[in-house]
C-alpha cells in the first residue's frame, strides 16, 4: 500500500450533534415531518442502551480499519465487547478493504478517510456529521456507513442521511477529484444487509437544492405540518405527539366488530396500521408507568401496585446442601448449551467441521407480513405441512 493516502479525524462520533436541531441521523424524520425537529428539543436526549452499544461498535470498527490500513491505533475497550461485535466489525473491515481494492482498479492512489467530519451547512443550517469511511478516487466517491442496530433494516436507496454525507463530501473534495459519481453503502451485519445506491453528483446536488434546502429551512423554523409515519420510531416526542395519537385513534372510528363481520377491505386497513398502533400503545403505557413509578405522577383511574413475582432460591448452594442432607440426589438438570454458545466455544471453522452435518434449520412458522417485506412469499399449504412435520 505504498501509494495509499489515509486521513483520520480525531474526536468522538459526530461530536456536538446532540445539540444539532437538524441532524443527519434524524433527517429521514424531519424531512417527512418538518416541525418534529423543533418539537424534539422539548424532550431530553438521554440516549439508549442500543445507541451506546452502537457507539462502542463504531469505535472498534475505526480501530480495526486503521490497523488494516497500517495506521497506529489503540484498541478501545467497552462493556459491550462480545464475540458478535468482533465478527461484525471484522466483516465491516473486510467490506471496506474490498471496496478499496476495487477503487484501486480505476485509480492508482485512492484516498481513504476514516471518521471524517462532513459539513453540509450550505444546505442545512448548522448541518454537519461524521462519515464512517470515505473512499475517493478519480471521479468517484464512495461513502460507507456501518449500522450495528438490528431492529430496523436500513436501505441505502434514497437514504437522506447518506445523501447529506454525500453533499458534505462533495463540498470538501469535488474540486480536488472532479467527482461525477457518488456511491453510498449501508453495511448492517446483524441483519445481513449490505445495500448500495449510486447516483451522479449532479443529481445529488439537484436534490440538495430543490428538495433538501427548502424543507430544511422550514424544519429549522418549526414550520409545516406534523406528518406521522414509520419515521416516528426514533422521535423523542413520539409518545406525546398529538398528530401521531390522532392518526392511531382513527382506528377507533371503526365500529369494533368481531373479525368475521369485517369486510376484507376493513381487515386490510387494520392489518396495515396494527403493528404501529400496538407499538404506540405500549409506548404510552411505558411512559405513564415510568412517570408514576419513578416520578410520583398520579393518573386518574389508575394506581401503582406490586407486580407478579416469581419464587426463587435464596442461596442455591445452601439449597443444594439442604436437599442432599435430606436424602435427595437427583436435583440437577443437564442440557446442551445453545447453538450460539456452542459456535462461540468452538469458533466458526471448528463448529462447521465438527457439527456442520448435525445442524438443521427447520422452516419457520408461516406468518403474515406486508408486501414490502423482502422475504419471498411461500406456498401456504406446503409451508404449514412442512412446519407441522418438523414440530
Amino acid at each position: 500500500m505504498g501509494n495509499q493516502k489515509v486521513n483520520c479525524t480525531a474526536g468522538g462520533r459526530e461530536a456536538g450533534l446532540e445539540h444539532a436541531i437538524l441532524s443527519a441521523s434524524g433527517s429521514h424524520r424531519w424531512l417527512n415531518c418538518l416541525p418534529s425537529a423543533r418539537l424534539e428539543l422539548e424532550f431530553d436526549n438521554t440516549g439508549s442502551e442500543a445507541a451506546r452499544e452502537g457507539t462502542a461498535a463504531h469505535a472498534l470498527c475505526e480501530h480495526k480499519l486503521k490497523k488494516a490500513l497500517r495506521m497506529r491505533s489503540r484498541r478501545p475497550v467497552s462493556n459491550y465487547d462480545s464475540d458478535e461485535m468482533e465478527e461484525c466489525t471484522d466483516a465491516y473491515v473486510d467490506f471496506v478493504m474490498e471496496q478499496y481494492e476495487e477503487a484501486k482498479r480505476s485509480c492508482g492512489d485512492p484516498v481513504v478517510l476514516i471518521e471524517q467530519r462532513l459539513d453540509f451547512s450550505c444546505y442545512v443550517s448548522n448541518g454537519f456529521g461524521t462519515g464512517d469511511c470515505l473512499i475517493i478516487g478519480d471521479g468517484k466517491l464512495h461513502i460507507i456507513d456501518f449500522k450495528y442496530g438490528m431492529g430496523v433494516l436500513v436501505d441505502a436507496e434514497e437514504n437522506p442521511q447518506m445523501m447529506l454525507y454525500g453533499l458534505g463530501a462533495l463540498r470538501l473534495y469535488d474540486m480536488l477529484y472532479d467527482i461525477s459519481e457518488v456511491s453510498m453503502s449501508i453495511f448492517q451485519p446483524r441483519r445481513e444487509n449490505v445495500s448500495t445506491c449510486t447516483m451522479t453528483a449532479d443529481a445529488l446536488r439537484e436534490w440538495g437544492e430543490t428538495v433538501l434546502k427548502p424543507k430544511a429551512e422550514m424544519a429549522y423554523k418549526g414550520e409545516g405540518e406534523y406528518v406521522p409515519g414509520e419515521w416516528c420510531t426514533f422521535c423523542r416526542a413520539a409518545v406525546k405527539c398529538r398528530a401521531r395519537a390522532e392518526e392511531k385513534l382513527k382506528l377507533a372510528q371503526m365500529e369494533f366488530k368481531m373479525p368475521p363481520l369485517l369486510t376484507d377491505a376493513e381487515i386490510e386497513e387494520i392489518l396495515a396500521v396494527l403493528p404501529d398502533l400496538t407499538k404506540w400503545a405500549n409506548e404510552i403505557t411505558a411512559y405513564a408507568t415510568d412517570a408514576a413509578v419513578n416520578h410520583g405522577k398520579e393518573w386518574n383511574g389508575f394506581k401503582v401496585v406490586e407486580g407478579r413475582s416469581v419464587r426463587k432460591y435464596r442461596d442455591e448452594e445452601t439449597v443444594a446442601e439442604a436437599a442432599k442432607a435430606a436424602g435427595y440426589k437427583d436435583i440437577y438438570r443437564h442440557t446442551l448449551i445453545t447453538l450460539t454458545e456452542m459456535q462461540k466455544l468452538m469458533g466458526k471453522t471448528k463448529f462447521e467441521e465438527v457439527l456442520g452435518g448435525l445442524i438443521i434449520k427447520p422452516p419457520g412458522k408461516p406468518t403474515l407480513v406486508p408486501n414490502t417485506d423482502k422475504r419471498p412469499a411461500v406456498n401456504v399449504i406446503n409451508a404449514i405441512n412442512e412446519f407441522n412435520e418438523i414440530k
